[in-house]
């Protein structure tokens, strides 16, 4: 083995070290912040009436939908982050483009839900939560923005801490105002908010990674173009996660609501965990980078997409059977017994939880290598799979329901699969501002 193949080899192997040590800080804070999501839903369930929770649910899931759909700008900043990093100097001006980009998409985006028919929708006709999702989805394109350069530059540390302190502002706030017997609909709503300003905290550390000044020749017109088709293909993701309740209610309206009440409260429980995996994705996208950067890193990372790619289908399987002999028994636990899905209902949904968490890492490696378009299209067959069993699987409409959830994701695995499995990472990497594939 020659000098430079050594040193190549010993460069993988600290990279996999280090990835390794990077993914356990992260995902010991992610378990504990999924913990705080429960908690919080479990405190408004015991303390708000039945008509309030459902629409302070509905408030969470517009609010968590657009931080999720803002996770590409994470990743794409993290892309270049890291880009800058291996050159030993900051992000630069296509970084800034790329969040101007998504905070004007986020913005129409909450804005549309000010429409009066809309938020008599969505919202119970509460205008105030409108207006609390506009704010909070404003502030999380900040702390994405903040995230995907704390990742890029690999201090995983105060990543992690954000992580965690987002959650955790939450469920304070929330335990202050019951404490303070503030225990109505808007005080809960303006405490789930709240999480999406923890960036002002790692403001400055993150402001110190990106320079504006730098990569001032490189076309915008990319970058925006980029950020367009991740976001667009970040909002297909949102519509399958936690907007599926409104794709039934549109393409397979009827079927019994009682039914469908507990089917979309198991899927709450199964989906939340999905709202998280942004950090996962976030480290992944470094990661695939660096890798990228060399031929022994290459084989690794094709190495690593096969392997994972089948482990996911045996673990879906395995979650599968678990959720079927345990799932409705932890939802009773949870909710409370008249809750009581059935036991196939939750064999779908964990089998399509995981398959749609595997997913999200496999569009993360096509993110690291500019390949834009393919993620938009992976998105789009799970969509188009899911909306096609909607409107002509037979059965009513619960068993259309679980139907979808799994074929769409089973569907979409297979795409990215093809995509990321067959395909060969080209000599080195993309520009921060190159027009994805």
């Amino acid at each position: 083995m020659s000098a430079e193949s050594a040193s190549t080899t010993v460069s993988s192997e600290e990279l996999a070290k280090d990835t390794g040590k990077s993914a356990g800080r992260i995902g010991v804070y992610l378990l504990i912040a999924i913990a705080l999501g429960y908690a919080l839903t479990v405190v408004w369930g015991r303390v708000l009436p039945p008509e309030d929770n459902a629409v302070l649910l509905s408030f969470w899931g517009m609010l968590m939908g657009l931080g999720a759909a803002l996770s590409p700008l994470e990743q794409e900043i993290s892309r270049q982050s890291a880009h800058a990093a291996l050159e030993g100097r900051k992000a630069g001006r296509p970084a800034v483009i790329a969040f101007v980009t998504s905070i004007v998409a986020v913005g129409v985006a909450a804005l549309f839900t000010l429409i009066p028919p809309v938020t008599d929708k969505v919202y119970g006709g509460q205008f105030a939560l409108a207006v609390i999702v506009l704010a909070g989805g404003l502030s999380f394109a900040f702390q994405f923005a903040a995230r995907g350069l704390l990742i890029g530059q690999n201090q995983v540390r105060s990543y992690s801490w954000l992580i965690l302190v987002e959650a955790a502002v939450r469920i304070l706030v929330v335990a202050a105002l019951v404490v303070a017997g503030l225990t109505q609909l808007y005080w809960f709503a303006i405490a789930a908010a709240t999480g999406s300003f923890a960036w002002l905290l790692f403001a400055r550390g993150a402001a110190r990674l990106v320079d504006p000044k730098l990569d001032v020749d490189e076309p915008a017109k990319p970058v925006v173009t980029n950020m367009l088709m991740l976001l667009a293909g970040a909002g297909l993701t949102a519509s399958v996660i936690t907007g599926y309740p409104a794709l039934v209610s549109l393409l397979a309206p009827g079927g019994d609501k009682d039914k469908l009440g507990v089917l979309f409260l198991a899927l709450f429980v199964a989906r939340t965990p999905l709202t998280l995996m942004a950090p996962v994705q976030a480290l992944a996208v470094p990661t695939v980078v660096r890798l990228s950067s060399t031929e022994e890193g290459k084989h690794r990372l094709r190495r690593l997409l096969a392997l994972g790619s089948a482990g996911a289908l045996a673990l879906a399987a395995l979650g599968a059977l678990i959720g079927w002999l345990i799932g409705p028994w932890v939802v009773r636990l949870v909710y409370g017994a008249k809750n009581d899905p059935e036991a196939w209902w939750m064999a779908g949904l964990v089998w399509s939880s995981i398959l749609l968490a595997a997913m999200q890492l496999l569009a993360a490696v096509l993110v690291a290598q500019a390949k834009a378009t393919k993620v938009l299209i992976t998105w789009a067959a799970v969509v188009v799979a899911t909306a096609l069993v909607l409107l002509f699987f037979p059965g009513d409409t619960v068993v259309r329901a679980v139907v979808g959830l799994a074929a769409g994701p089973t569907v979409g695995l297979l795409v990215v699969m093809g995509f990321v499995v067959r395909g060969t990472p080209e000599t080195g990497n993309a520009r921060p501002s190159e027009t994805s594939r």
